[in-house]
C-alpha cells in the first residue's frame, strides 16, 4: 500500500511538473493576479452547493437501505472528498460509505454499492449535458466537422454503456439471491467457507442497489444529478470567465466531460491530469492563450479541491481522525466487504 501511494504521488508530481513546464511561470502569475475576484467567489459558491447536493442525493440512494441523517451524510461526504483530494487510489470512495454506515448502523457493503450507483448516475448526467451541447448548442467554430463526428459517436457509445450499467445495477438489485447463488457456483473451486462468504457479500452488495427497484428513490437521485453537474459546470465556467477566456456556459458541459477523464487518474486530487485536461479543453475548443489556460486550470482545480479538503480536515479534527487514521479505517472497510478503490 505504501509503495502504491508513493508511486501515485510521484506520478502526480511528474504530471504537474510536465503541465507547468510549457508555460512562462511569470506570465501565469500575472494572469492569476488579474483574475476577476467576483468570478472566483461565484465559483466557490458553486462548489459549496455541489457538496450539499451530493449529500441530499446520497440520502435518496440510501433510503431503501435505511434511514440516514443529512448531517451524517454531509460530514461523511466532506471527509470522503477530502481524502480524495490528498490521498491516492481513490481511498475516499471507500471511506465515505464506511464512515456513514458505521454512524447509522447500516451494512458497509450495501452502503458502498450506493457509491457505485452514484458513479453511474454521474456518468449519465455528464453524458446527457455533453449531448445537449454537441447536438444542440455548439457551433462549427467550437466543434469543426472534423472532430464533431468522433465526439458524437464516442458520446453515444458512452451513453449506451451508461444505460447498460444502470440495467446491470437493476439486475443486481432485483435478483440478489440469484446473484449470490451464481457467485457461490462459480467459486466452488475455492474452499467452501470462502465461496459462501463471497456469495453472502454479493447478496449484501446487490442490496445497495435497492434504489434501482424503488422508482421514487431512483427518480429523485437521478433528478438531483443534473443540478449537481450543472453546479460543477458553473464553477468551471465562472472561474474560466474570470480569466477572460470566452466560453459559453454550455461549453462547460464539454469541458467537464474532459475533466471527468482527468479525475479518473488515481493521483491525489487528480493533480496533473485534471490540469492538462482543462488546458487542452480551453485551448483546443475555446482558443484560450496557453498561459491563461494554465493559470485558470490551477485556480479552477484549487477552488474545486482546496475548500473541501479544509472542510474535511475540520470534520476529521472534530471526530478525532487523522490521515493515518483514515488509512486504518480504509483497511477496516475492506475487511468488512468493501472492494479496494
Amino acid at each position: 500500500m505504501k509503495g502504491r501511494t508513493a508511486l501515485l504521488s510521484l506520478l502526480a508530481i511528474a504530471l504537474f511538473a510536465w503541465f507547468v513546464s510549457r508555460a512562462d511561470i511569470a506570465d501565469v502569475w500575472v494572469e492569476i493576479q488579474r483574475a476577476d475576484v467576483a468570478g472566483l467567489v461565484a465559483g466557490f459558491v458553486c462548489v459549496v452547493a455541489t457538496y450539499w447536493i451530493r449529500a441530499v442525493r446520497w440520502q435518496h440512494l440510501l433510503r431503501p437501505i435505511g434511514p440516514t441523517r443529512f448531517s451524517t451524510a454531509f460530514r461523511a461526504t466532506l471527509v470522503g472528498f477530502a481524502a480524495l483530494g490528498v490521498l491516492p487510489a481513490r481511498i475516499g470512495d471507500v471511506l465515505r460509505p464506511y464512515l456513514l454506515a458505521r454512524r447509522e448502523g447500516l451494512s458497509v457493503t450495501a452502503t458502498f454499492a450506493t457509491i457505485v450507483l452514484e458513479r453511474v448516475l454521474d456518468l449519465i448526467a455528464v453524458l446527457a449535458l455533453l449531448a445537449l451541447f454537441v447536438w444542440g448548442l455548439s457551433d462549427d467554430a467550437t466543434l469543426p466537422a472534423a472532430i464533431r463526428g468522433p465526439i458524437e459517436v464516442s458520446s453515444m457509445v458512452a451513453g449506451l454503456g451508461a444505460a447498460g450499467l444502470l440495467a446491470v445495477t437493476w439486475i443486481f438489485a432485483s435478483h440478489p439471491e440469484r446473484i449470490g447463488g451464481f457467485v457461490e457456483t462459480v467459486t466452488r473451486v475455492l474452499p467452501r467457507r470462502l465461496g459462501e462468504r463471497l456469495g453472502a457479500a454479493m447478496r449484501t452488495f446487490s442490496g445497495g442497489f435497492a434504489a434501482t427497484r424503488n422508482p421514487r428513490a431512483l427518480a429523485a437521485a437521478t433528478l438531483w444529478s443534473f443540478p449537481l453537474w450543472i453546479a460543477v459546470a458553473a464553477e468551471t465556467w465562472f472561474v474560466t470567465r474570470a480569466f477572460g477566456i470566452e466560453m459559453p456556459f454550455s461549453g462547460s458541459f464539454l469541458l467537464q466531460a474532459l475533466l471527468v477523464i482527468g479525475v479518473a487518474v488515481p493521483t491525489p486530487g487528480a493533480v496533473g491530469s485534471y490540469h492538462e485536461a482543462y488546458r487542452i479543453g480551453v485551448t483546443r475548443f475555446f482558443h484560450a492563450p496557453n498561459d491563461a489556460a494554465i493559470a485558470a486550470a490551477i485556480v479552477v482545480h484549487a477552488i474545486a479541491f482546496v475548500p473541501v479538503v479544509i472542510a474535511g480536515f475540520v470534520v476529521m479534527a472534530q471526530d478525532g481522525l487523522s490521515l493515518a487514521g483514515l488509512r486504518t479505517l480504509a483497511g477496516a472497510a475492506r475487511e468488512q466487504g468493501v472492494p479496494p478503490a
